[in-house]
């Protein structure tokens, strides 16, 4: 596929691109997410695949003397696991009229609902153009393979414009993130809660040191093969306790251990001496950014998920100047513990008009409701009315 003087490619792996080919597309403001050695470790650990339901169908867009200018991160999926975006009722609806909505084309970081570009452009190449060619480029896969749908989740908001005028529809989600007011330390953030919220939170954390719990940081460079395998077993233990398997295995955090450690910070808590619950921190200093991705626990401690999730996250933000902690997708309960709501916004295509208008009318709805819930978030607000730093 030609447009002007590019040319679109489809690729199996990331294995065919030059890793520093693939990160010369990234923005300073890009998540390590995006980053090759991320990406590639999935595939490399057979975290997504065709036998997964995740089959790589990278996009690639090359110039006329066959440098990489441009990419789109992509997969065709067989379900609907692992997206943070939940279209199984119209998966239904298609299996109800005799359509397969499956497969269908997926450009998102898999199993992270995490906001960032999913169209990679090269510094010094025409950002409109480029993005004109992976979004023609795609439809016309799609419609040629008679695909049912393609699903941009979570793309930065600088690409909502262009998505919208390829006739996209947006898709509304609430994350809960926790932002720093240059906090000193733990303190200073607690004195813009409310009462209510102040006393909670000290409630839960002498609770945890009640029991004796203490904890250890320790960063991507100065961890040890045991240290992996006791989060492993604890990021398991998390699935195992819900009926289901983990979506990634041991591999996976060896691999990205190796390829970009500088990225990723343990939390281990330890009781008596011996380790009984482990969370990931994965790291983005040049922006100032921390994603709370995964905790486990071999020993139930009363509010141990909370201090080791949120409130050893917020010290170590704080002590290390990040400036926003995501904490991921859904979880009311984070607004208590000084997370706040953020709304964000996926992208979808169908290429049946008749089943795009009936989302397209959904989806209207949904932004309604999801409105007024983002407005009954506001009046439970954990912060003073006014915040004023002491």
């Amino acid at each position: 596929m030609k447009a002007d003087s590019y040319q679109l490619e489809i690729i199996a792996s990331l294995a065919q691109v030059d890793a520093g080919q693939w990160n010369a597309l990234l923005s300073p403001n890009s998540t390590p997410f995006l980053r090759h050695e991320f990406l590639s470790s999935l595939e490399d650990a057979a975290c997504v695949g065709e036998e997964t339901g995740w089959q790589v169908a990278h996009l690639i867009v090359k110039d006329s003397s066959s440098d990489l200018v441009g990419a789109m991160p992509m997969y065709l999926k067989q379900h609907s696991y692992g997206e943070f975006v939940f279209d199984w009722a119209w998966a239904e609806a298609y299996q109800q009229h005799g359509l397969n909505y499956y497969p269908k084309c997926l450009s998102a970081i898999p199993f992270t609902p995490v906001q960032g570009s999913r169209f990679l452009v090269r510094g010094d190449q025409d950002e409109e153009s480029i993005q004109g060619v992976l979004i023609d480029g795609l439809k016309e896969i799609v419609i040629q393979n008679e695909l049912s749908s393609i699903h941009v989740l979570f793309p930065a908001d600088n690409e909502l414009k262009a998505l919208v005028e390829h006739e996209f529809m947006l898709r509304d989600s609430v994350q809960f993130h926790w932002q720093n007011q240059g906090y000193e330390n733990f303190e200073q953030f607690l004195s813009v809660l409310n009462m209510k919220r102040r006393k909670n939170i000290r409630r839960e954390r002498a609770e945890v040191s009640n029991h004796g719990i203490t904890f250890s940081h320790i960063s991507g460079e100065e961890s040890s093969d045991a240290d992996w395998e006791f989060f492993y077993r604890c990021y398991a233990n998390t699935y195992f306790e819900h009926g289901s398997k983990p979506y990634l295995n041991p591999e996976l955090f060896k691999l990205i251990v190796t390829k970009m450690p500088e990225n990723l910070h343990l939390i281990i808590a330890s009781k008596d001496g011996a380790p009984i619950a482990s969370a990931l921190l994965i790291v983005d200093k040049e922006n100032a950014t921390a994603y709370g991705r995964y905790w486990g626990a071999i020993e139930y401690v009363p509010c141990l998920h909370f201090e080791l999730s949120y409130y050893q996250a917020i010290e170590y933000c704080i002590r290390e100047g990040i400036q926003t902690l995501e904490g991921g997708a859904q979880g009311e309960h984070k607004m208590a513990r000084g997370f706040m709501p953020k709304t964000i916004q996926s992208a979808h295509w169908l290429a049946d008009q008749q089943f795009s208008n009936a989302v397209k009318l959904y989806l209207k709805r949904e932004h309604a409701g999801i409105a007024a819930y983002v407005d009954e978030l506001a009046e439970h607000t954990p912060l003073k009315s006014t915040k004023v730093l002491p």
